[in-house]
C-alpha cells in the first residue's frame, strides 16, 4: 500500500517530512494549480533534504492544472453568505471567459469542491448569481458546471513550464486532472518524452467527472496509475451518486489489474483535529478493502493543524486493514 501527503505550509519543513517519511509515508504530492513548480523550489529542496536524512527514495507527484476550471486570483478571501447576490466576470470574482459563456439562467455553479453553490441568474458579460451555500471563497478554487464540458488542452502553457523543471527539483510523478479520452493522456505522454522523461515519471491519471468516469474502460490503460478524486467528482455527480462511482471504478480498475488511488478527504476533521472520526476511519479501511494500491492526504497535511498525526493514522488504518485481510 503506498501513502502520499499533499505539501503545504503546515509540513513543508525538512524535519517534518522526515518524521513523516519516518512513519512509512512513500511520498509527496504537490499541487500546481494554485502556484509554480519554481515557485515551490524551497518545498522541493524540502523533500529532497528529508530523502538523504531518511535514507529513503521518497516520491515527489506534481498535480498539474490541465483542463481544470478554477477561479481566477483573489486579493483577499471573499465570504459568500446564502442569498445574496455576487457577480462572476467584469466587475465582480474572476472567472475565465470560457466559463462565463458556458454559463446559463438557472444553472448551478459549485465551488471549492462543492462547499459553495450559486445559482446564475442573468447572464451576458458578466454573470449575476445568487449564493445558495454559503462560505469562504479563496484564490483559484475550483469551480464544476455539473453537466457541461468545456473543451481546453490537456496541458497548459505552464504545465509546459512546470515539466521542464521536474527534472531539476526531483519530480518522480506526473497527475492529470479531469481526464476524459485517451488522447489527453497520450498529449503528457508526448510532452514527457520530449523532455526525456518517460521512463522516469509515473503517470496518474484523475478521473473527476461523469465523463471521465464513463470512459475509463477505454483510457485506463493509458496510465500507470487511476486516480479517484473525489472533490470535483462529487461536485460534478452529486454525493449520492460519488460512493457508486467510486465502488465501480475500484470494480473496474481490479478486474484490469490497474493500480488505484483514493483521494480527498480520507481524514479531513484532521484538518482542525487531532484524531479522525469513526466515518473516515471506515472510509480508509473499506478504501483498502476495495483493492486501492495507494491513498493520498490533502489538506490534512498541506494546511491542517496535525499533519504528522493524520499521516500517522492514515498508515495504522491501512495497515489494519490490509493485516484484517489475512
Amino acid at each position: 500500500m503506498k501513502t502520499y501527503a499533499t505539501l503545504g505550509p503546515a509540513c513543508c519543513r525538512a524535519e517534518l517530512l522526515t518524521d513523516l517519511l519516518g512513519l512509512g509515508l512513500t511520498g509527496f504530492r504537490l499541487n500546481l494549480s494554485h502556484t509554480t513548480l519554481a515557485a515551490c523550489r524551497p518545498w522541493t529542496d524540502a523533500v529532497q533534504a528529508a530523502r538523504q536524512a531518511s535514507g529513503r527514495d521518497a516520491e515527489l507527484i506534481i498535480d498539474m492544472r490541465g483542463p481544470e476550471l478554477r477561479m481566477g486570483p483573489l486579493s483577499r478571501p471573499v465570504t459568500l453568505t446564502a442569498g445574496e447576490r455576487v457577480t462572476l466576470g467584469p466587475g465582480g470574482l474572476p472567472v475565465e471567459p470560457d466559463i462565463l459563456a458556458a454559463i446559463r439562467p438557472g444553472r448551478e455553479i459549485l465551488l471549492d469542491d462543492g462547499l459553495m453553490a450559486l445559482r446564475a441568474e442573468s447572464c451576458g458579460e458578466a454573470v449575476s448569481c445568487t449564493v445558495t451555500r454559503g462560505g469562504v471563497l479563496e484564490s483559484r478554487k475550483s469551480i464544476t458546471l455539473p453537466g457541461v464540458e468545456l473543451l481546453r488542452p490537456a496541458l497548459t502553457a505552464q504545465d509546459l513550464l512546470d515539466l521542464d523543471a521536474a527534472a531539476g527539483q526531483g519530480v518522480t510523478a506526473v497527475m492529470q486532472p479531469f481526464v476524459r479520452r485517451r488522447r489527453e493522456l497520450e498529449e503528457v505522454r508526448e510532452a514527457l518524452h520530449a523532455r526525456g522523461l518517460p521512463d522516469r515519471l509515473t503517470l496518474f491519471a484523475k478521473v473527476e467527472d461523469r465523463l471521465g468516469w464513463e470512459a475509463l474502460p477505454r483510457w485506463m490503460d493509458a496510465c500507470d496509475v487511476v486516480t479517484v478524486a473525489r472533490g470535483d467528482l462529487g461536485s460534478n455527480l452529486g454525493l449520492l451518486r460519488l460512493p457508486g462511482a467510486q465502488k465501480d471504478m475500484a470494480a473496474r480498475c481490479r478486474r484490469a489489474g490497474k493500480p488505484f488511488l483514493v483521494v480527498t478527504q480520507l481524514l479531513h476533521t484532521m484538518t482542525e483535529h487531532p484524531a479522525p472520526t469513526r466515518a473516515e476511519v471506515l472510509d480508509v479501511y473499506n478504501a483498502v478493502l476495495d483493492g486501492a494500491s495507494a491513498l493520498m492526504l490533502t489538506g490534512e497535511t498541506a494546511r491542517g493543524r496535525y499533519p504528522l498525526e493524520a499521516v500517522r493514522w492514515l498508515l495504522d488504518i491501512a495497515r489494519q486493514a490490509e493485516e484484517d485481510q489475512k
